[in-house]
């Protein structure tokens, strides 16, 4: 089967509110061992995960779904701003095709003894294989489990 190349740009934004300090949030992104706690174990068999919390550091996560299909995000660290910015950008493959390259930005505001987190990714969702919507869900689960892990993990 040939798919004909196509390319879908989309724009979303998800926002949060969690009852913890921007700085908490923020080592849920940095610390390796807390995200991957939260970073997609409920829906893959992780193979591998390794992240490289740094300006020009790399996050690596591979997994099986209960498919069979293997899904790889690979990500270079843009920007980091401790406790209120990290700007990624990431590509996305299913098996060996490269479904999405992405610009995603997480934004840590204070909101008195709370944290609003403002998440916006900017997409390139290609040959059919990948969809804004699909992606936006996706997100908010993780997001979801950003929360849970924050009410599991000790201030």
């Amino acid at each position: 089967m040939t798919v004909e190349p196509s390319v879908t740009h989309a724009t979303f934004v998800i926002e949060r509110t969690y009852p913890v300090s921007p700085a908490r949030v923020f080592a849920a992104f940095a610390d390796p061992a807390i995200k991957a706690r939260w970073f997609g174990a409920d829906t893959v068999s992780t193979v591998e995960y390794t992240l490289d919390f740094r300006v020009g550091g790399r996050e690596i996560s591979r997994g099986t779904q209960s498919d069979g299909h293997t899904y790889a995000y690979d990500a270079l660290l843009q920007d980091i701003v401790p406790n209120a910015r990290i700007v990624s950008t990431y590509e996305m493959h299913l098996d060996d095709a490269r479904i999405s390259v992405s610009v995603a930005t997480v934004e840590l505001k204070p909101e008195d003894a709370a944290t609003r987190l403002v998440f916006t990714e900017q997409g390139a969702y290609l040959d059919g294989l990948d969809t804004p919507q699909q992606r936006e869900h996706g997100t908010r689960e993780l997001l979801e489990a950003l929360g849970a892990e924050l009410q599991r993990t000790p201030a």
